[in-house]
């Protein structure tokens, strides 16, 4: 116990040494808010949209192919948070290899309720997934506490996430370049390897903009895959109408936030009609439900059962050649939530720039 104290303590004063430093070196004036990030962000998503949603997609993809449900992979991130939440309350950081080095995760004082208001799910789903890990072996319950084994590490160790995820701020970087805001210039496996070396930190801003984003499409679309669905209907559109953008323009005009979502949605309908009165071979932005299993690993029964679930609920139709396209509804219906959400995006993002200013 006293040699933990001694290491602690050396962390401690090394860690405020470098931070005084580094402190020192920072022209405040250049330091990023959240509101310059989101503005830019949503001013110049012509350049940022494809992008964010492949993002997402991908760790979408993550969340439902560790476990082939979305829920379990949610209840492993939540515990693997509060573990997150635990070091940065004691200024703790350690890097990836440093957490990823341990032969198991202990989360203290393990709770279901607690989980079930984190993730606003009931608790007979919460308790019967947990058990379901258990069995799995990946979690270990000890009276109040829990075990993440090492087993399971495989599962959640995000080592392609923090690839896209350096991918997609180094985007945001390139643009609050140009805009004089922001005078660092980057390269992806640089952000990649801050990302490594303040994984504590960093990660736990990572899950505190994701896991209240998927938790409010949750309560949206009422279940995950019924969203990872959606979402790979909007990836499909949302590549296609980039690729069309960039033919027709060389990909000059810059779109705001809701005129590129307007023109995403109405697209592939104006398109289509168009493509018809003049008596040319319709090509369309939509994708079938095979595609979608294909794509996602989700069954086909099921996409195709939540694919009527959307359907009916005017956020996808199907289009003249049977295959499923965004509806105007969307506009109306996801497009404020996630503006809303778009502000934790920005203050991740703008935290993890900060921090590179000082890296």
């Amino acid at each position: 116990m006293g040699h933990y104290l001694v290491d602690t303590c050396s962390f401690w004063v090394s860690n405020l040494t470098f931070t005084i430093m580094s402190l020192q070196q920072v022209d405040f004036s250049k330091v990023l808010n959240d509101e310059q990030v989101y503005n830019h962000m949503m001013a110049n998503y012509d350049q940022l949209g494809k992008d964010w949603i492949n993002h997402q997609w991908r760790w979408m993809n993550a969340v439902y192919g560790a476990f082939k449900d979305h829920y379990k992979y949610m209840i492993i991130i939540s515990l693997v948070e509060k573990t997150l939440h635990f070091y940065d309350q004691m200024n703790i950081k350690l890097t990836y290899d440093q957490y990823y080095s341990k032969s198991f995760i202990q989360i203290d004082r393990f709770s279901i309720t607690e989980l079930c208001e984190k993730l606003q799910l009931p608790k007979e789903t919460v308790r019967r997934k947990v058990l379901e890990l258990e069995k799995l072996g990946v979690l270990k319950r000890q009276k109040k506490q829990i075990i993440i084994d090492r087993s399971s590490f495989s599962f959640i160790r995000p080592e392609n996430q923090m690839k896209y995820t350096a991918s997609y701020i180094l985007k945001i970087s390139e643009i609050l370049n140009k805009e004089k805001l922001y005078s660092k210039k980057l390269y992806a496996k640089m952000i990649e390897n801050v990302l490594k070396k303040n994984f504590s930190i960093c990660w736990r801003w990572f899950y505190r903009m994701q896991i209240p984003m998927i938790i409010g499409y949750h309560e949206m679309f009422e279940d995950l895959s019924t969203f990872h669905v959606w979402g790979t209907v909007c990836m499909n559109q949302a590549f296609n109408y980039n690729a069309s953008l960039e033919k027709k323009n060389g990909h000059n005009d810059v779109h705001n936030y809701m005129d590129y979502q307007r023109e995403l949605i109405k697209g592939d309908y104006n398109k289509f009609n168009e493509e018809m009165v003049r008596g040319v071979k319709a090509k369309s932005n939509g994708v079938s439900a095979m595609s979608v299993s294909d794509m996602t690993g989700i069954p086909r029964a099921t996409v195709i059962r939540k694919c009527k679930f959307l359907v009916k609920n005017d956020y996808l139709r199907l289009n003249e050649k049977k295959q499923y396209v965004l509806t105007g509804f969307n506009v109306q219906r996801v497009l404020p939530y996630q503006k809303l959400i778009f502000r934790n995006k920005a203050k991740f993002i703008r935290k993890v720039l900060n921090l590179l200013t000082i890296s």
